[in-house]
């Protein structure tokens, strides 16, 4: 039986709740009259349920889909405006205990070499980060007890926070570690973490406990009630996501939704961020051995459909996908992409160690720069941000959603955006960069909407930061 606020995974993801909504979708994919009475209530942007959104992701009718897709650009540019926010994965160590057949990181992976960062090591990694223009980071790491306890991981945040190399500073640590206790949340939240994130990986509960054989992570419940133990420990915003091409992408997308229901029905705050990779090439990991891959005009439309039903929650993509990927994605709902990443451990140090990729987690598909991924933003139009003021301004959990759902979030991060990029242009931007930067923040400050007050700030302050003056941080 479906319980949206159940504290129970098996409830609030009911195995016969999801059947039941595929089959509802599937049923109706050609039902004009139906998927019209959908979009119009889409049309207020307010989101939708998982059933009504399954139903416009099933849709045939081309005209329709026209639809949808028009639809989910103007919802991603009327809450995010045309901001994307930059961060940059950072893998502290690659030690882990679970089975995960699709990882390369899997325990009987006897050939991959493991390594985990000193301190030390992990200060060199964050300056070389910042030497880039990074402020935001996703830390990574593999289940490990022993190797990878919280107390390491603990230390390894005070270490991010505390370096302070030229102008650069890592203002934000968000954490993608394993599933673990209420107490321990706690302690992450106490070190000052942004968002924790999870990824599902599958909801499909006999697919989940099939690809993970072995290990705590074979644990369905405990993993999937995670996000519930890490909002009971104090974490304002959490970030979930499935790993497309594990199971029938249908599936997948209504129990993604459905969690983002549990979320908000018990706690009040869906998920802050929803991320969409898919299954990539890794050391001993094929592909193509799963039956489930989805193409990327599917994978377009899984976007669009998750822009639409749920609009407050921003959209993550890596560099898993290529670049004209990316682009696409970012029209129709994507907000914050990486940039310059590695996925191995040390690989920001150590670029040219070919030794530092064979512990990478899975292949890169863009592989430029920061700088050239700065630049291809503001070329097609859109602001890269490197603003992390609402955590440190208490803009978080509730709170945020409450200005996000107001589409009152624009009024805040437009300013902030322009100035984190008049920082990265004046510190870290190559010249053509620089030159392409400079004529966009005048044309955006110029375009600006709101009250004289917030653009003469603004424009105070990107002249301060042109002078060198380095008085306030966003």
């Amino acid at each position: 039986m479906y319980d949206v606020k159940s504290v129970h995974a098996t409830e609030f993801i009911d195995n016969d709740e999801v059947l039941n909504t595929v089959k509802y979708a599937q049923d109706n994919k050609n039902n004009a009259e139906l998927i019209d009475k959908i979009l119009e209530k889409a049309k207020e942007e307010k989101g939708l349920t998982h059933k009504e959104a399954s139903v416009l992701l099933a849709c045939e009718i081309p005209e329709k889909n026209e639809e949808i897709f028009a639809l989910a650009k103007k919802i991603k540019l009327e809450y995010y405006g045309n901001r994307i926010v930059l961060f940059a994965p950072l893998y502290l160590s690659n030690y882990c205990v679970n089975g995960c057949v699709y990882c390369p990181y899997h325990a009987k992976n006897k050939h991959i070499p493991r390594k985990k960062m000193t301190q030390e090591e992990i200060k060199q990694e964050v300056i070389a980060l910042q030497d880039m223009g990074h402020k935001r980071l996703a830390l990574e790491t593999g289940e490990d007890p022993v190797n990878n306890p919280i107390e390491y991981v603990l230390e390894s945040i005070k270490t991010i926070y505390s370096i302070n190399h030229k102008n650069g500073a890592i203002r934000r640590v968000n954490v993608n570690i394993a599933a673990t206790t209420v107490e321990n949340y706690r302690k992450l939240k106490e070190a000052g973490i942004g968002t924790y994130i999870l990824f599902q990986e599958t909801y499909d509960k006999e697919r989940y406990e099939r690809l993970h054989p072995t290990g705590p992570k074979h644990n369905y419940d405990y993993h999937t009630e995670a996000m519930d133990r890490a909002m009971e420990g104090g974490i304002d915003d959490v970030g979930m996501g499935v790993l497309f091409g594990l199971s029938t992408y249908k599936y997948e997308f209504a129990a993604l939704l459905m969690h983002a229901e549990h979320l908000e029905a018990r706690f009040g705050v869906g998920p802050h961020t929803i991320s969409v990779p898919r299954i990539r090439k890794a050391d001993d990991i094929d592909p193509s051995a799963f039956e489930n891959g989805i193409d990327d005009d599917t994978f377009a439309k899984i976007v669009a459909c998750i822009r639409i039903a749920v609009p407050y929650t921003g959209m993550i993509i890596s560099t898993r996908e290529s670049a004209k990927t990316r682009k696409r994605l970012l029209d129709l709902g994507v907000s914050q992409i990486s940039g310059g990443s590695k996925t191995s451990v040390g690989g920001y140090a150590h670029p040219d160690d070919s030794s530092e990729e064979e512990t990478a987690q899975f292949d890169v598909e863009d592989r430029r720069t920061l700088d050239e991924v700065i630049k291809w933003l503001m070329e097609i139009g859109y602001v890269p941000s490197f603003c992390t003021a609402c955590y440190r301004a208490g803009r978080v959990g509730d709170r945020f959603m409450e200005i996000c759902k107001n589409k009152q979030i624009h009024n805040f991060c437009h300013p902030n955006a322009l100035i984190t990029l008049k920082e990265y242009l004046e510190d870290y931007a190559s010249e053509e960069t620089k030159k392409i930067g400079y004529a966009l923040i005048d044309r955006e400050l110029a375009d600006m909407e709101g009250t004289q007050t917030v653009k003469d700030k603004t424009a105070e302050y990107l002249k301060e930061i042109e002078n060198g003056k380095r008085d306030f941080r966003f």
